[in-house]
């Protein structure tokens, strides 16, 4: 079994579907605070796929990544988070992506363009897909890595509540800046 092949001088995955290896992929996120730092958080339960079609650009990918799964390592924040303010994650159990199409590429970097779903709203995204090579694994399967970054303004998708600060600004940023680390293996 071909597990690579050779498109434009990289080594690529062969044709077929390929499963996100939850134990090797992190979905993180971040958010200003305060207007003077940074919270970070990632979700810890989701799956996904990509099916890499013979020609490249015609390949396709969806993610779905269970709310409730957000963690920042504070638990009172992750609660607000679940809540009716921010994700509802009781009403909308489930945040989702699909790829429409990939617009272009210069060497290992991708762009791709999908519908990303956040509580039952659905905006176009634009993703950048840096694919990070394809090898075998100490026993024998094949596996390839990508890192994926995309930012988009939460209030788009009704993430709309905030605070005013005394000082002025308010405390939780609009934009959120999303980063994916990953790997994938030929599903089952």
């Amino acid at each position: 079994m071909t597990t690579t092949r050779t498109w434009e001088s990289l080594t690529i995955p062969a044709v077929g579907t390929y499963n996100l290896d939850v134990a090797h992929t992190r979905i993180g996120f971040m958010v200003k605070h305060m207007m003077v730092s940074k919270v970070r958080g990632h979700f810890g339960s989701f799956s996904g796929s990509v099916t890499i079609a013979e020609n490249p650009l015609e390949s396709t990918a969806e993610l779905t990544i269970q709310a409730a799964s957000i963690d920042t390592g504070v638990a009172d924040r992750d609660g607000h988070l679940r809540s009716d303010d921010f994700l509802a994650t009781e009403k909308f159990p489930t945040i989702t992506f699909r790829s429409t199409r990939v617009v272009g590429h210069s060497g290992d970097e991708f762009t791709v363009v999908g519908d990303l779903t956040v509580r039952d709203v659905t905006k176009e995204v634009e993703l950048t897909v840096e694919y990070g090579g394809a090898g075998t694994n100490p026993w024998g399967a094949p596996v390839w890595g990508f890192s994926i970054t995309t930012e988009f303004d939460r209030e788009e998708f009704g993430l709309t509540w905030n605070q005013a600060l005394e000082t002025g600004g308010v405390l939780v940023g609009k934009k959120v800046k999303i980063e994916i680390e990953g790997e994938a293996n030929p599903a089952a």
